[in-house]
């Protein structure tokens, strides 16, 4: 009796232990790690994966000559980045990649930024490389499409928001263009901080 009581015992604590280590999760969790990267910013500094080291984030793709989604896209992470520090939560990066890098430059992406009320201390729009590498990068971590058309001068790329952990693992991706679940991505920043 006393033997089954030790092993019962120590079952439990290894379930508890267990899930403790697998921390929080959450509805729909993707867990899709990310590759290590570092491109320019809208400062023309380097900035990557290990400067968000610790930090959660918020990412999407636009593009600053967009004349459909990347507007809307920008104004509702904008949204996004208000309630969040309304919220007083800490220490969440945004970071926005250019699926148009060879326009888009630092100081065009400086530009769009001016157009909206954001907190540019606290978002990276990036470039810095090729139409190729953004379009496998896209691909490759994020599971979403970007192609430019020889024909046009418009980009087709998605329209998700994505929010990355401490980690650079991609635990979950949200409607950034309708309908965008704004309290949905702050209860699940709150939960994996």
């Amino acid at each position: 009796m006393k033997t089954f009581r030790i092993i019962k015992t120590f079952a439990v604590i290894s379930i508890i232990i267990l899930l403790a280590a697998c921390g929080p999760k959450l509805k729909d969790q993707t867990d899709w790690k990310l590759d290590s990267f570092s491109y320019t910013d809208q400062n023309g500094k380097p900035f990557g994966l290990s400067d968000l080291k610790g930090k959660v984030w918020v990412t999407d793709f636009i593009f600053t000559s967009c004349q459909t989604v990347c507007p809307p896209l920008t104004a509702n992470m904008t949204r996004l980045q208000k309630m969040i520090k309304d919220e007083g939560i800490k220490n969440v990066e945004f970071v926005s990649f250019s699926v148009d890098p060879t326009v888009d430059t630092p100081s065009k992406m400086k530009e769009f930024m001016s157009r909206y009320d954001m907190d540019q201390s606290k978002w990276h729009f990036l470039t810095g490389y090729t139409q190729e590498e953004i379009q496998n990068f896209g691909k490759k971590n994020f599971k979403t499409l970007i192609d430019k058309p020889e024909s046009s001068d418009q980009v087709i790329h998605g329209t998700r928001f994505y929010l990355v952990d401490q980690n650079g693992i991609v635990v979950k991706s949200y409607s950034g263009l309708q309908n965008t679940p704004y309290e949905e991505i702050i209860g699940d920043i709150k939960r994996i901080q």
